[in-house]
């Protein structure tokens, strides 16, 4: 019986013949923490009587989801994680390095056919190279980090083929939002998404990482995709390391496959208060916005920063409306220097913050109003997700973004892209 992507990763790492809901213990290729999680992996480790990491080389901290560090108690939480990553020499990206969903695909930790870990639920971004890379708990990190193994349960995998062409002014957030609101937020519970068709193998490889991004927003644990030309040339400008990508067997065994058409598809919103309240952009036209937000682990990187800023090139944001930009990474904000992009951005009015989690996960740099509606590239709109219950919060591409700061109210991109 064939095997899916799922199967085929989980059964290479493990050394054992496996298929879905089998349980596995597999070797781990990479391990990651952020500042929201690694404070509680060390103490765990602590408590393991963990002494040392399995490799320090493949072990990384990442202080991005409050960065630099907006209270005294997220200083010492910091300081926590410089002192261990000292003392066990692992790698750390200090504030001003990045997202760590960026920065694992961008310096070259992650590779075709890898199996990686991280303490947060968008780790599953990295499947869009070709790697089953998962969330987990600080316990699961702490246990990842000492022995260099985890216990996994296969996963069943749901395929979704994806062909056609996305017309002008549409883009990978929202056919992702699309789907998520086909399949529901708990559609694709611990099921692998595999994601293929003419539609995604004419995507760039970073508009592929805003689809894998947001698989965990319909409950997968996955949202892989094969291996073509395009990424292997991409992972290839950022290692050297050796890799063999990975493709599903023809007879491979799935729990559904959902086809679908995106020629017609137009921009999607998802709405508040959860993920998959997605409505085309032409039903919530006109809804006024107090603050756009550009950015994140699913829409941070260098293309969506290019799609928003030729929607603004000579254009000013809304005066009832503030424009807040992370870039995804420090190597995002030094080419978009060097385009011109930050210049657009700021010359339209906008806020350029330090590079990292932006106001997504609700701490500091941009923390709404009672009331107020945000519209932002991040993946995820639930009550108090920015920082503040009473604020509203939708989501939606770069370009809906850009243009309805334009406007001050939610509004079709494809009036403006050029």
């Amino acid at each position: 019986m064939g095997k899916t992507l799922a199967e085929k990763i989980l059964s290479n790492k493990s050394g054992v013949d496996a298929y879905a809901n089998e349980i596995v213990v597999a070797d781990l290729d990479f391990v990651m923490g952020q500042d929201g999680t690694s404070p509680l992996a060390i103490q765990a480790f602590r408590e393991m009587n963990g002494q040392k990491v399995f490799d320090r080389a493949r072990v990384a901290m990442v202080i991005d989801h409050s960065a630099p560090s907006p209270l005294e108690g997220v200083s010492a939480l910091h300081h926590g994680m410089r002192e261990f990553a000292a003392e066990q020499g692992v790698i750390l990206y200090d504030i001003g390095e990045g997202v760590c969903h960026q920065l694992m695909p961008e310096r070259g930790h992650v590779v075709p056919g890898d199996l990686v870990i991280g303490a947060d639920s968008h780790t599953c971004t990295y499947g869009a190279i070709n790697a089953f890379s998962t969330g987990v708990g600080s316990t699961d990190l702490a246990a990842g980090i000492i022995s260099g193994k985890l216990w996994f349960k296969v996963p069943e995998s749901i395929k979704f083929v994806l062909n056609g062409e996305l017309s002008p002014g549409v883009y990978s957030k929202d056919l992702i939002l699309y789907l998520i609101g086909q399949v529901t937020a708990d559609g694709a519970t611990y099921m692998a998404a595999e994601f293929t068709g003419s539609a995604i193998r004419a995507m760039s490889v970073e508009a592929r990482f805003t689809i894998s991004n947001m698989a965990i927003e319909m409950g997968a644990k996955v949202g892989l995709m094969e291996a073509d030309q395009k990424t292997i040339s991409w992972v290839r400008r950022h290692t050297d390391r050796p890799f063999t990508p990975v493709a599903a067997d023809p007879d491979a065994v799935y729990a559904e496959v959902r086809e679908y058409d995106v020629s017609s598809l137009g921009p999607q919103v998802a709405c508040p208060h959860t993920v998959d309240n997605v409505k085309p952009v032409e039903e919530v036209a006109g809804t006024p916005i107090q603050q756009c937000f550009i950015g994140t682990c699913t829409n941070g990187r260098l293309e969506d920063l290019r799609i928003a800023a030729d929607i603004l090139r000579g254009e000013k944001v809304n005066r009832g409306t503030r424009l807040i930009v992370a870039p995804a990474s420090r190597q995002v904000m030094l080419d978009a220097i060097a385009e011109g992009i930050i210049q657009v951005f700021l010359e339209a009015g906008a806020a350029v913050v330090t590079p990292g989690c932006g106001c997504c996960v609700g701490t500091h740099n941009g923390v709404p109003s009672d009331g107020e509606n945000v519209l932002s590239t991040a993946n995820r709109n639930f009550k108090g997700r920015m920082g503040n219950n009473k604020a509203f919060i939708y989501l939606a591409s770069p370009a809906t973004v850009a243009a309805s700061a334009l406007t001050g109210r939610i509004t079709d991109p494809r009036d403006f892209v050029k």
